[in-house]
């Protein structure tokens, strides 16, 4: 409540600490809040309490050793972090990767995009009570889980894609496996909806609450699904596409209210064109064909090139460990996140580790914008605030 001065009489403040133990905060975000009875009148977030290191231990890292870094900075988009910094050091190489490698590589991270899509509406869903699409949305993230062990033989931290192409080639059963989830998660998507588009306590707790103008939301940088929910339709998908999404046929789903709730209408669209895009990599992969580009010294070949099992696991082992040295020279590359614009730079000195290797993290950018959002609303609604943005904080504090 808001205390007054004895002295003065003045009307005060009350400042609070929201987390970095509240588990509404998604991890360890602190907030420092400013609260006038239930309003917050000023919020500052606090950020850099998980410091992992990542960026500054790729710098010890071979080039191909820093891929498993890579999958524990957002971990709920593994693939699309492999896939962000594959890009680069094949930009850096001046690699052509096969085009069967660069479909599949777009089937999977589709379906890393449905998969962080579920966790951020079952979890934004129980942080406002709805404790059933939670639930839900895990069970069919477990069936997007069982493809990725299918082809990885990890069930998370995949290091699927690689440095010129992919770790292995697709197992057998692979296309009826995504063909079975292509068929049964439309109807899972409309169950969602039927719980939440509709109900008046999901409506109350999310419409007109967090608004950012389209002016506001572009000055601050943001991307991804919360810019796209002020009207702005960009998508580096079709800005700047690659992995051959150029060929791909699909939209960029828009809102013009810039709430949390046009933010959970356009996540929830978004995991039907993610659908169509796996449908017509399927139609698009052949069962034969190069997975890896062709560059000895930097790739091994495939195995069955090799005399012996034991040979092509020494060469293997020899490239992941002395790695390879790409000429002097820096790279930038962009995709698209299930967060927003996710950025890979780096700097190459000639060794075979990277000088400096940098993540432009949406979920940092992101974050600037959250006073935005909470600052005139009531403290119960800076949870829903919070939630919409979909953080990952091993994606903040790298």
């Amino acid at each position: 409540m808001t205390t007054v001065d004895t002295v003065t009489g003045t009307a005060k403040t009350m400042v609070l600490n929201m987390g970095p133990q509240h588990p509404s905060t998604h991890g360890v975000l602190r907030i420092l809040l400013e609260l006038d009875g239930e309003t917050v009148v000023k919020a500052v977030p606090d950020l850099g309490y998980l410091h992992t290191g990542i960026e500054k231990s790729c710098e010890d890292k071979t080039y191909s050793q820093v891929i498993t870094l890579t999958d524990r900075m957002d971990y709920l988009n593994p693939l699309g972090n492999n896939l962000v910094y594959c890009l680069a050091v094949e930009k850096l190489l001046g690699l052509a990767v096969p085009k069967r490698a660069q479909y599949i590589r777009v089937m999977m991270v589709e379906l890393q995009r449905i998969s962080s899509h579920l966790v951020w509406l079952g979890t934004h869903a129980i942080d406002l009570g709805a404790m059933s699409v939670f639930l839900y949305c895990f069970r069919e993230r477990e069936e997007i889980l069982n493809i990725f062990e299918m082809f990885s033989g990890q069930r998370m931290m995949t290091s699927y894609i690689r440095i010129g192409g992919l770790a292995l080639d697709p197992p057998a059963g692979w296309r009826a496996a995504v063909e079975r989830f292509l068929r049964m998660m439309p109807g899972h998507i409309d169950e969602y909806e039927e719980l939440l588009t509709k109900n008046r306590i999901w409506i109350g707790r999310t419409k007109g609450i967090g608004y950012i103008s389209p002016e506001d939301a572009i000055a601050l940088s943001m991307t991804g699904p919360t810019l796209r929910a002020a009207g702005v339709a960009y998508d580096n998908r079709k800005v700047f596409p690659y992995s051959s999404y150029e060929e791909f046929n699909f939209g960029v789903p828009t809102r013009t209210e810039s709430d949390c709730y046009a933010r959970y209408l356009v996540r929830v669209a978004e995991m039907r064109e993610s659908l169509k895009i796996v449908r017509q990599t399927l139609d698009k992969i052949t069962n034969e064909g190069p997975i890896m580009a062709e560059a000895p010294g930097i790739i091994p070949p495939q195995r069955e090139k090799m005399k012996t099992e034991m040979e092509a696991l020494i060469y293997h082992f020899k490239i992941f460990t002395e790695g390879f040295s790409p000429p002097p020279g820096e790279a930038f590359v962009t995709v698209e996140s299930p967060r927003g614009e996710l950025g890979c730079f780096i700097a190459s000195d000639g060794s075979s580790k990277p000088l400096r290797v940098h993540f432009r993290s949406p979920s940092y950018i992101n974050l600037q914008a959250l006073p935005r959002l909470i600052e005139g609303q009531l403290i119960a609604d800076v949870v829903a605030c919070i939630g919409t943005i979909d953080i990952i904080l091993g994606e903040v504090d790298r």
